[in-house]
């Protein structure tokens, strides 16, 4: 939205004579004020009603301001479409353990998709002797962290204030060092709510903030050098990057200095644009048939954090051994654990850099020399044409002309999606997928990345499926109560459909009827009447879209509401399937939920 806009809506308030006793839950309130978070997204809790009268009676709900949400995984998925639109932390606050295990699905996509953000839990009172019957013993465990410490960098449980204010700076520090990823600290009932008896000066942030980048040793680069150099034939594989408009541009100048043909990825955000004469093969969430073509004809690959560099190669050699040389990238391998198996298959690699790609990427600019190449040149694909019938690429084909003028950031696809349909040219075009394959996470992500677009020209648009929608619609709320502008366009195929062709294929591979495979999956009897329920929420809702002439009205009414800062839905009655060339419908269908 435009960039004079008004700040979100604040629920101011009243002011009052503020006593000048002072209790535990300031000092931590003033702490993550320091820090710098500006929003905490939660769902309400008895647990930490200390911090929370802090926060609103001690700080007047400002910086941080507080964020409500009707569930706790649309809290931690807001947190994580913020960061993945701004490449900023903020925070999401979880009621004792079982707000924690509400968000727990939320903070492990957060985790596969390596994205920093703060949060805080409450326990207790850890001391027995001090708690209320029943409900403070249900809602205390012995080691609360264990539930999300597999798929969180750091937890903490402080035993007192000062304790607290370590681990608050402890814990951002750590989510925002790469790779960036959750931090959780839970805090004591009693701590926040006793009384201070002495006084604790609010930390100095500027002292604990991350680490430079890790920057790659002279060895390495310098063997990447001399491969990259020689590569007759080189691929680039575009993964994980940052938002920010050098890197971006960086990655392009790269690309053309070598020649290198390039792939990209729809798991990961927009990391170099689809329409350049080097984006050798449309994206998908596994390699098409022609991108693994490209892949196994290189004679160097480099690898910029790819997501499943291992499995991506497998796709394009399977048992044949790989001939290639792989440079590889990327600093994942510090947050490879046991227990979750995100760190994917382990990748060969002839030059191993152990940083992120914009700590290496300039040096390598800079390194290699500048030669004359045969331009290598693809012709870019054409997006979604026009359809004869509501498919879900007549849909793509009326949001590319609906916004064909507007700077439009996509937050979410639907697994149909074939990634041919629509170019990216900007880092902010497409913000990736959830991570870690939660259905539900859309919604939330995308009022977070809105909240982190706002005071850009911007316009967050989910063209999201309608089982993603269903798990996570009350984020909707949220978005109308702050008054932040985004459009949701619902595929809805009234199915969860990707598991109906995993029971055709069960049923097939046991010579049973395949006719039977809706059971169980089909959204249907009663219908569900999506725009209700976003009009329910105080937000523009539009549809059923059920014919091809309705379509395109829909989508620009939903986009002039938006434009009028609303919240809108199009509810878009698609048929169930996959077009024929989603890039990797195959494996998707038989690996994914």
């Amino acid at each position: 939205m435009s960039a004079d806009q008004t700040p979100i809506h604040h629920d101011t308030p009243q002011s009052g004579t503020e006593s000048p006793r002072r209790w535990g839950s300031d000092a931590i309130a003033e702490t993550l004020r320091a820090l710098d978070l500006p929003y905490l997204a939660l769902n309400p809790g008895a647990s930490y009603r200390g911090l929370h009268d802090s926060l609103v009676n001690h700080l007047g709900n400002r910086a941080p301001q507080m964020l409500l949400c009707l569930h706790e995984e649309s809290a931690v998925s807001l947190a994580q479409g913020y960061a993945k639109a701004s490449d900023k932390m903020m925070g999401a606050v979880l009621h004792s353990n079982v707000g924690l295990m509400h968000g727990s699905m939320a903070i492990f996509n957060a985790w596969c998709d390596r994205i920093p953000m703060l949060l805080l839990g409450a326990t207790g009172p850890w001391d027995a002797a001090r708690r209320r019957p029943w409900i403070d013993w249900l809602h205390t465990a012995s080691d609360q962290g264990a539930l999300v410490r597999d798929f969180t960098k750091w937890d903490n449980q402080p035993g007192s204030i000062a304790a607290a204010q370590e681990a608050l700076l402890r814990a951002s520090q750590i989510a925002m060092t790469a790779p960036r990823g959750p931090t959780y600290v839970n805090l004591d009932a009693a701590l926040q709510e006793a009384e201070l008896t002495e006084s604790l000066p609010v930390p100095d942030v500027r002292r604990f903030q991350p680490a430079a980048p890790a920057a790659p040793s002279a060895e390495a680069l310098a063997e990447a050098v001399r491969l990259l150099d020689g590569a007759r034939n080189p691929v680039i594989l575009m993964g994980r990057a940052s938002r920010q408009l050098a890197e971006w541009q960086d990655r392009i100048t790269l690309a053309e200095k070598l020649q290198a043909s390039v792939l990209t990825d729809l798991k990961a955000a927009a990391a170099f644009p689809t329409d350049h004469p080097l984006h050798a093969a449309l994206p998908g969430h596994f390699l098409s048939p022609e991108a693994a073509k490209v892949l196994r004809a290189a004679d160097v690959v480099l690898s910029l954090d790819w997501i499943d560099l291992a499995g991506t190669l497998k796709q394009a050699w399977g048992k044949d051994t790989i001939t290639s040389r792989i440079i590889n990238i990327s600093p994942d391998a510090h947050v490879h654990r046991g227990w979750s198996h995100d760190y994917m298959a382990l990748p060969p690699a002839d030059v191993y850099l152990m940083c992120e790609p914009g700590a290496a990427v300039p040096p390598l600019l800079q390194a290699l020399p500048a030669r004359e190449r045969p331009a290598r040149r693809y012709t870019p694909y054409e997006p979604a044409a026009e359809e004869k019938t509501l498919t879900l690429k007549a849909l793509a084909h009326a949001v590319n002309k609906a916004t064909e003028n507007l700077p439009v950031c996509l937050t979410r696809l639907p697994l149909g999606w074939n990634g041919g349909w629509r170019h990216f040219q900007h880092p902010l075009d497409y913000t990736g997928s959830d991570g870690g394959g939660g259905v539900g996470a859309g919604p939330g992500m995308t009022v977070g990345a809105a909240l982190a677009l706002r005071d850009t020209d911007r316009i967050c648009v989910a063209v999201i499926g309608d089982g993603d929608f269903l798990m996570g619609n009350t984020a909707l709320w949220t978005a109308a109560h702050y008054g932040i502008p985004c459009l949701f366009i619902v595929a809805n195929n009234r199915s969860f459909f990707n598991d109906e062709l995993h029971q055709e294929r069960v049923a097939r591979e046991r010579g049973r009827p395949v006719e039977n495979r809706w059971i169980g999956q089909q959204i249907a009897g009663p219908d569900i009447d999506l725009g209700n329920m976003a009009r329910s929420m105080g937000c523009t809702g539009i549809g059923p879209v059920q014919e091809l002439k309705d379509l395109l009205p829909a989508i620009e009414q939903g986009l002039q509401a938006v434009r009028r800062g609303e919240v809108a839905l199009v509810d878009v009655r698609v048929p169930t399937g996959y077009d024929s060339n989603v890039s990797g419908s195959a494996p998707a269908a038989s690996q994914q939920r």
